[in-house]
């Protein structure tokens, strides 16, 4: 009997010992993932658009024969592009952003007169136009910027990351879009050779369908710029190339991306346009982030990721309530790539049954 229950005890010490050895595991490989998270981001966002470039690749390959050739065409093109916006929309974009930030107490004091802002205010003791006066002169303010930032040495490093950053994800993009192929190939080689051509096709759908959706979305993003710039100019209101710049950015993120624009669109104009133009500008945006919601993106990502429409707006929430404006991006391909997998093998096993 005693060496019965010595060996049941230095059995459950055991199971115990590597129970914690596990959590001990667990633990150094959360704490990795952190410590490269920054890494990580960046890697899936070369990714990202790498795969989202990856359709225009393909089309011009079939004209050129080369894929080298294909990638420079594209990267040149993309550097063009966003040349021709820079310079053209720069100076104007540094002058509006300059008088902006200038007048921002005054925009906040004439926001704050608002009848139903007065009314709110008053309700609650005042505390919306303390705390709006006092962020707005604390932000007008260029010497509290370094502060806002955590310090001079700070601002420079993050200016320094920041621009690494971009470098660092420019060239990942340029080496996945050159070793896609051969990365393509590598991962397909270690699945069992009766099954690597049907796993071929399913990732050259999963790249497609992501490759359409990024195409898709700065299409959508494009057009709903394009009409709120359009309005913002008919009405007359200021700051119309800062709104829109800043409200294209916005809408990259999918469902919240348009009504956030928006509503910054409308505060702006409510402070700086007389209500009837305010009343205008609204009615317009709020009618075409509808039709944007129910026509313009539903149709665009269907065709792009063939997706329904009750799925894409769930996934893009679910992902950005996860994994911020990183999540949001990424869950509708991801959402595309779960249903794809769904529809070509677990439906076809479970016939067979």
């Amino acid at each position: 009997m005693p060496e019965s229950n010595n060996r049941r005890i230095t059995h459950a010490y055991q199971i115990g010992f590597l129970g914690g050895l596990g959590v001990l595991t667990a633990i150094a490989l959360g704490s990795a993932v952190i410590s490269l998270a920054g890494i990580i981001t960046s890697i899936i966002t070369a990714l990202f658009i790498t795969l989202g470039l990856e359709p225009l690749i393909q089309l011009l390959q079939k004209r050129v024969k080369r894929r080298g050739l294909a990638i420079g065409i594209v990267v040149i093109g993309l550097v063009a592009v966003f040349s021709a916006v820079i310079f053209a929309i720069l100076p104007t974009l540094i002058s509006q952003a300059s008088t902006f930030t200038t007048n921002l107490p005054d925009l906040i004091k004439e926001f704050v007169k608002l009848p139903w802002v007065e009314s709110l205010d008053s309700r609650l003791g005042g505390s919306i136009s303390s705390a709006l006066n006092t962020a707005g002169e604390f932000l007008v303010d260029s010497k509290n910027w370094p502060n806002l930032l955590g310090g001079v040495v700070q601002v420079g490093i993050s200016i320094l990351n920041a621009g690494i950053a971009f470098l660092t994800v420019s060239i990942l993009t340029l080496y996945f879009m050159s070793a896609l192929p051969s990365i393509k190939r590598v991962g397909v080689s270690l699945v069992a050779k009766s099954q690597r051509k049907r796993v071929e096709g399913l990732v050259d759908q999963v790249i497609g369908s992501v490759g359409r959706y990024v195409m898709g979305q700065v299409v959508v993003a494009t057009i709903n710029t394009s009409i709120l710039f359009t309005v913002l100019l008919i009405a007359g209101v200021e700051f119309a190339v800062v709104l829109a710049f800043v409200n294209f950015l916005l809408v990259l993120v999918p469902i919240i991306g348009s009504f956030t624009g928006a509503s910054i669109v409308i505060l702006v104009a409510a402070a700086t346009m007389p209500s009837e133009t305010t009343i205008g500008v609204a009615i317009a945006l709020l009618v075409y982030i509808q039709i944007e919601a129910y026509l313009v993106a539903p149709n665009i990502m269907k065709k792009a990721v063939n997706v329904p429409t009750a799925l894409i707006v769930v996934s893009a929430l679910a992902g950005g309530a996860l994994a911020g404006i990183l999540g949001a991006l990424l869950a509708i391909p991801t959402a595309a790539t779960i249903l794809l997998i769904l529809r070509e093998v677990w439906v076809p096993r479970q016939d067979k049954r």
